[in-house]
């Protein structure tokens, strides 16, 4: 028995932030599969430059604190029916998030960029025929819902994110878009690696959430195609945790 659930994203163009590696790869990952033409961003200089095979996809050098080339990719969009704003990190350049130049450099990264890019993009998504409306997904954390002693920059910006998530959906609803947002729980990716190597620190995590496994990059994907698609027309401004239970607890 199967209830596997597929999408059609056929003639659909979608740009993910960050889809390089970990959630944003297996989103751009998912979306082409579906049929989608799919760009995605990195700091690098070319798709050549990274491990991942990203052959399948259109790539663009990003950084999303550079205001001047976040406006220059929005500027060659045309036309979008799908932007996701996953591309984020913690610790910006080795900075500690407690002091201001961290905090500051945290936001800038993590929602000032989301901001930024979605307002330049407002026109392209506007011009979307999809049905069910274009769509913004902007990828928050459970950092949004819990305070955090280690980074709290990055807690902070995906607060703000999630905030800016409500405020862009409502602002938008004449123009034919909506805007949602997914937030992961504890993710089997590059960024979550550093902790496998510690069980008790990992346990530790896991006892947070009620089915005390990683969840994986795709469930997150799957949950991003849902909220881009038809299925999910009357749905905006509106959070999805892929949590394993941890805001129940």
């Amino acid at each position: 028995m199967s209830n596997k659930v597929s999408f059609d994203f056929t003639g659909v163009s979608v740009l993910v932030t960050g889809g390089t590696s970990g959630i944003g790869y297996a989103i751009s990952s998912a979306f082409a599969d579906a049929g989608a033409s799919v760009t995605v961003t990195g700091t690098r200089a070319s798709a050549a430059d990274y491990d991942t095979e990203l052959s399948r996809f259109a790539y663009k050098q990003l950084e999303m604190r550079d205001g001047d080339a976040v406006d220059a990719l929005a500027a060659s969009l045309g036309s979008l029916d799908v932007l996701v704003n996953n591309a984020g990190a913690n610790f910006p350049d080795g900075l500690d998030e407690w002091s201001p130049e961290g905090f500051q450099a945290s936001l800038a990264m993590n929602v000032e960029g989301a901001q930024r890019l979605s307002v330049r993009a407002r026109e392209a998504l506007a011009k979307s025929t999809m049905p069910g409306g274009a769509s913004v997904v902007n990828v928050i954390s459970m950092m949004t819902y819990r305070a955090t002693t280690i980074v709290p920059g990055y807690s902070s910006s995906k607060a703000a994110l999630l905030a800016l998530t409500r405020n862009l959906a409502l602002h938008w609803v004449n123009d034919g878009i909506r805007v949602n947002a997914v937030a992961p729980g504890l993710i089997d990716t590059p960024m979550t690696a550093p902790m496998k190597p510690f069980q008790e620190m990992l346990d530790g995590e896991l006892a947070k959430q009620i089915m005390r496994r990683m969840g994986t990059p795709e469930e997150v994907a799957a949950a991003v195609l849902f909220l881009s698609s038809e299925a999910s027309s009357f749905t905006t401004g509106t959070a999805f945790a892929i949590d394993g239970g941890y805001l129940a607890l």
